[in-house]
């Protein structure tokens, strides 16, 4: 004898789809607030790179230097991280010069860029702005010019620094940005020869002794013209770049006092004035 098959009673199917209804959001609401992947975490916003922050997450800190006032002149350098900074603070600590962070690539400003920037000159400091490369995005000319427009040019008042071609690691992805040594080198001498071309002065060039190596393929071409403003976060400079014999500036540290990122220049504060008027 068959036995008769079981209905669900409307009420009991209302019950099991809502139960699946439930299960199915629950399931949802716990997808989306899972955590971002490890390399996302890693990954920094876009414009948010500042001077030596790849240099300090890939080369460490090996030690700090001596103090030797006498001959070398205490700077800092600046960027967005910073904010509003205080400058009579930096002053009478014995910073007499200073660089902020006017741009990066060719959508990015610094938003605290008046205030860093004028507030160093208020203050009594010689100062200028850097730009922060990236090569894979627009050409080397492009970013030159988004540079000078919004903050790097150059005026012989005695108080401002020539500007600062910042080229380092990648905080964003590949350490060369995808390019060869050839392409690299391409890159960096047309934003020099635009910069020149705009402001009538010869860009520094900060980077690292190791990214230059592993990314230019340690080219000595820029050594004759432009001053080399090295980053290394130990007790001496240590080797430099081919084609530069001296430095001009040193970045020697991301933990000093009123704002991490202190460097020293290389002489006087006569010579800083002398680098200011070209």
């Amino acid at each position: 004898m068959r036995r008769p098959i079981a209905v669900a009673s409307s009420h009991s199917r209302r019950l099991l789809t809502s139960g699946v209804l439930l299960a199915s959001q629950s399931l949802l609401l716990t997808l989306s607030a899972a955590p971002a992947s490890a390399d996302d975490a890693r990954t920094p916003v876009r414009g948010t790179a500042y001077m030596g922050s790849g240099v300090l997450a890939h080369e460490g800190v090996q030690g700090r230097p001596a103090d030797t006032r006498a001959t070398q002149t205490e700077g800092v350098d600046v960027s967005s991280h910073q904010g509003n900074v205080a400058w009579p603070t930096l002053w009478s600590s014995g910073v007499k010069w200073a660089y902020t962070k006017a741009t990066e690539g060719t959508s990015y400003r610094n938003p605290y860029y008046s205030q860093q920037y004028d507030g160093s000159y208020d203050v009594g400091m010689i100062r200028g702005a850097y730009h922060f490369a990236i090569p894979d995005g627009a050409g080397g000319a492009a970013q030159a010019d988004y540079f000078v427009d919004h903050g790097g040019g150059w005026s012989k008042d005695g108080k401002t620094l020539p500007g600062v071609l910042d080229i380092e690691y990648n905080p964003y992805g590949d350490t060369c940005y995808g390019r060869t040594s050839s392409q690299m080198v391409g890159w960096i001498r047309a934003f020099l020869d635009r910069y020149e071309e705009r402001t009538g002065r010869q860009a520094v060039i900060y980077t690292s002794t190791n990214w230059w190596k592993q990314c230019t393929g340690d080219y000595s071409g820029f050594g004759p013209t432009n001053p080399l403003w090295i980053a290394r976060y130990a007790s001496t400079v240590g080797p430099l770049p081919a084609g530069w014999d001296v430095h001009t500036m040193w970045q020697y540290t991301s933990s000093g006092p009123t704002v991490g990122d202190h460097d020293k220049f290389n002489g006087t504060l006569d010579r800083v004035k002398a680098l200011a008027n070209g």
